[in-house]
């Protein structure tokens, strides 16, 4: 028994030494360069969490080096002599600076309603300044308001959302071309289509949010002062004027309701002088017999 005992020391103090180097070289393999693995940046890049935030992503708002977007709206409302010639040169002024219009409308003037124009510009960010600058000077400026949103941390994930995706699907077609299997085939191109979709649908929001960061968007409204109200009369002349103008425009006013009225009123006294003559032979017929 004693031999048999010291015989198994030994082995069990070499399974010991050597355990203790297993995790020693296991320590050494996670931590001993200091430094995480390359992670490759491209199309094929995997996710960098479950956010759908790529890892360069990642590292850039770190450092804060990522550029800010920002998406601009405005209305402005100008007093003009002519809203549709302002219109007209509200237009001119956009495109030159390398802008478009989204909406226009226009109504003239008439004798009850003031002339108003209505445009929704789509002007340069980078030229936003100077465009609104010979905007106002079409007219007096009655109202403008400018808001600005900060559209940066939108974008960001966008970006890395769609370069993941951009990566999956194209490991998903690698997977594709080496399918074995009808079932494989099949499972892959399912799943592809699924992603080709989701890749698809983010770069078209990307698209649009990039529009609305590059262009700003300036809602314009061109009025005039209104049609003013006529003056009272001020003497006795022209209070007589006044008083014979609204005389004659009420007799006027009531020839013209007796001559739509008129036809109802002849058919209506023909159908009453139907009714009383009706009564009246009844009548008589009743007191005939009774005699």
């Amino acid at each position: 028994m004693t031999t048999t005992t010291r015989s198994r020391r030994p082995l069990a103090a070499l399974a010991a030494a050597a355990f203790a180097a297993l995790l020693l070289a296991g320590c050494t393999a996670q931590g001993g360069g200091g430094s995480a693995p390359a992670v490759p940046v491209g199309p094929g890049a995997p996710l960098a969490d479950e956010s759908g935030a790529a890892a360069g992503d990642v590292d850039a708002a770190a450092d804060g080096t990522s550029e800010r977007s920002v998406v601009t709206t405005g209305w402005l409302q100008l007093t003009v002599d002519d809203p549709l010639r302002a219109a007209a040169d509200a237009a001119a002024i956009v495109d030159g600076a390398g802008g478009h219009l989204d909406h226009r409308s226009e109504t003239p003037g008439t004798d009850t309603q003031a002339a108003r124009a209505s445009l929704v510009l789509r002007i340069p960010a980078d030229a936003l300044d100077e465009t609104m600058t010979e905007l106002r000077k079409l007219g007096r400026v009655d109202q403008l308001s400018m808001d600005a949103s900060d559209v940066t941390l939108q974008r960001e994930d966008l970006e890395g959302r769609v370069e993941a995706l951009t990566g999956s699907v194209a490991r998903l077609q690698q997977l594709l071309a080496g399918a074995a299997t009808t079932a494989e085939l099949i499972e892959i191109e399912s799943e592809l289509t699924t992603r080709q979709a989701e890749l698809d649908s983010l770069v078209q929001q990307r698209a649009a949010l990039v529009e609305q960061i590059e262009y700003a968007t300036v809602s314009l409204e061109l009025v005039t002062e209104g049609v003013a109200p006529s003056a009272g009369p001020d003497d006795f002349w022209s209070g007589l004027a006044t008083g014979w103008e609204a005389l004659a425009a009420f007799t006027a006013a009531a020839l013209v309701a007796l001559g739509v009225a008129l036809p109802w009123l002849g058919a209506l006294a023909v159908l009453g002088a139907l009714v009383v003559g009706i009564v009246l032979l009844a009548t008589r017929r009743r007191g005939g017999r009774q005699a």
